[in-house]
């Protein structure tokens, strides 16, 4: 069942705002809350993997529904004094500092409430784009599929096709070879060199050069691809390179730093250690600043974000304890 409790935001200003309930945004959220800090998680409630059936490759967690692994976040998050409020962030930027200087910033959500807070953790994560073939969407999660570690066993010994997207896309053949014997590689258009198509024949990869015109399915899933001249090639199981783009929804006003990958593959914030940003009391997490990061290894970085944000206000705090004795003593 989805998540329908929803806090209420704070008036005061608290120690952190995590906008993005995720993996990577509930743990550093978890980290901040046993810290004893104030904090709030503000999630809109639409994972990117909500169409999976399970995450995998989680030590201890494998095949646990993602909206169960949340709902099991979510609680652990409260159960501290954490608060989670749905609600979809509209503007999100730095406020006047504090009266020693300290960083605070100012959150609107979509229905014009207001929250601040001291530090930012963005772990909004990121949203897949599909090559626009009829037919492919539909699938997204289930027929469709991205990481040969997230889906891979369970599509064993299917007849699965890659389809090209570009040079990312050869790799990703390599990958999902070693879970079927039965596999083709559709080019779309792309340019595959002899040394590739070698390696792809003595691999017993099917190529296939004829344009796709659309995917084709029954009520039980994909039953495979046409082709522009008419033929109809049996699949089970599509995989595809999607491009990653950080969601960014209201949060211009932050002016964090992005970069492009490589080969048109995505966009992500540009972070240092632990999730720090060019922005200071700004963090960001997850799949927003590492596109590839699986569940595990984005919940990592949250919970290595939160306690650094902790850190950074204990020094903080001690600095302003400190100003505040000094002037006492000099009064």
């Amino acid at each position: 069942m989805p998540e329908t409790r929803t806090d209420p935001l704070p008036e005061e200003t608290v120690d952190a705002v995590v906008i993005g309930g995720g993996a990577a945004g509930l743990n550093g959220a978890l980290m901040l809350a046993r810290s004893r800090r104030s904090v709030v998680v503000i999630d809109g409630g639409t994972p990117r993997n909500a169409p999976a059936e399970g995450v995998h490759g989680l030590l201890g967690l494998d095949g646990t529904p993602p909206a169960k692994l949340l709902r099991r976040g979510r609680e652990e998050v409260r159960r501290y004094g954490g608060q989670l409020v749905t609600g979809e962030v509209t503007f999100a930027v730095p406020a006047a500092l504090s009266a020693d200087g300290d960083p605070r910033f100012a959150i609107t959500l979509a229905d014009g409430s207001l929250v601040k807070a001291r530090r930012v953790l963005v772990a909004t994560g990121l949203r897949d784009v599909l090559p626009g073939i009829p037919g492919l969407a539909p699938h997204w999660g289930r027929g469709v599929v991205h990481c040969p570690y997230c889906h891979g066993w369970e599509v064993r010994d299917e007849p699965i096709g890659v389809l090209a997207v570009g040079p990312a896309s050869v790799h990703h053949a390599l990958l999902f070879r070693q879970l079927t014997e039965d596999l083709v590689y559709f080019t779309r258009g792309i340019d595959l060199d002899e040394d590739t198509r070698a390696r792809f024949d003595a691999r017993g990869i099917r190529v296939i050069d004829t344009p796709v015109a659309e995917v084709q399915s029954d009520g039980n899933g994909i039953t495979g691809v046409l082709l522009t001249d008419g033929h109809v090639v049996s699949r089970r199981v599509l995989a595809v390179v999607t491009t990653t783009l950080a969601r960014v929804d209201g949060l211009d006003g932050l002016r964090l730093p992005m970069e492009d990958l490589p080969g048109g593959m995505g966009r992500r914030f540009v972070t240092g250690m632990a999730g720090t940003t060019e922005v200071p009391g700004v963090w960001v997490a997850g799949n927003a600043t590492d596109l590839t990061a699986q569940v595990g290894a984005s919940a990592a970085a949250g919970a290595l974000a939160g306690a650094h944000i902790n850190a950074h206000l204990a020094t903080a705090d001690t600095n302003a304890a400190l100003a505040a004795a000094s002037s006492v003593t000099h009064a």
